[in-house]
């Protein structure tokens, strides 16, 4: 039998999103892998990944298998690589050994996930594996939800950014029409913060972080005075609206 390589989506961090069909799949697996950042000498830097504190509310913790993945690295591609292929390995070997391995990402394996690099290199390391994918709830959906503010209506267009691009990407977002979420902006509040006021769209915007959990917090971005927030921090700058009911249609 091909070996099975599922990626499941487990949501924004609240343990109460991983869907019916994500908490099968991970139940069902032989092993669940989940992503942890590497230490300064590439190794598990120890503290558990959000992710892995989702899984744990659905499977037993000797079912779990942390994977050491350069998440933060941007600017040392040699290392970067060199960390993509030893995951790869690890989970390739984890894969000769069970018929099935799910992943356990963040909001959905097909947005911004880990899943797509790992899932590209086992291709190349297991002739033959099957990949699939279980969808899950992504961080603006559970930041809209939860703040009120609507992604879309009618014809508006939804643009999805990573500051992590620069915030310069941010701003010519803004500068169209539509609904306009940013990703991974923490570490870069306050450009953002004037690219929304330059831009005029900090008075209906909002952003979220540890949405679900002890930790959470829900802001209006008015009130972004530049100082450090999570990493994962989401933000929703919704579109121009005049008011009037369907006036999108």
């Amino acid at each position: 039998m091909s070996s099975r390589l599922i990626g499941v989506g487990v949501g924004p961090g609240d343990p109460e999103l991983v869907t019916v069909k994500g908490v099968k799949a991970l139940r069902a697996a032989d092993a669940v892998v989940v992503p942890v950042m590497a230490a300064s000498d590439g190794r598990d830097g120890g503290e558990p990944g959000r992710a892995e504190a989702t899984v744990l509310h659905y499977v037993p913790e000797e079912k779990v298998v942390r994977v050491v993945f350069a998440l933060n690295e941007r600017s040392d591609r040699a290392r970067r690589e060199a960390a993509w292929d030893a995951a790869g390995e690890r989970v390739a070997e984890l894969l000769r050994r069970h018929a099935t391995v799910a992943f356990a990402t963040l909001g959905d394996p097909h947005v911004y996930s880990t899943f797509t690099y790992l899932a590209q290199t086992l291709r190349d390391l297991v002739p033959g594996i099957v990949v699939e994918t279980v969808p899950g709830i992504t961080a603006m959906q559970d930041l809209a939800a939860r703040s009120g503010a609507v992604l879309t209506e009618g014809t508006e267009p939804l643009t999805l950014v990573p500051v992590t691009a620069g915030a310069t990407v941010l701003k010519d977002a803004l500068g169209g029409p539509g609904t306009v979420v940013a990703y991974k902006f923490g570490r870069q509040a306050q450009e953002v913060a004037e690219a929304l006021r330059e831009t005029g769209r900090i008075e209906d915007a909002v952003w979220g972080s540890a949405l679900g959990l002890p930790e959470e917090s829900i802001r209006p971005a008015a009130d972004l005075d530049g100082g450090p927030l999570p990493y994962l921090s989401t933000l929703i700058a919704p579109a121009r609206r005049d008011g009037t009911r369907g006036g999108r249609l």
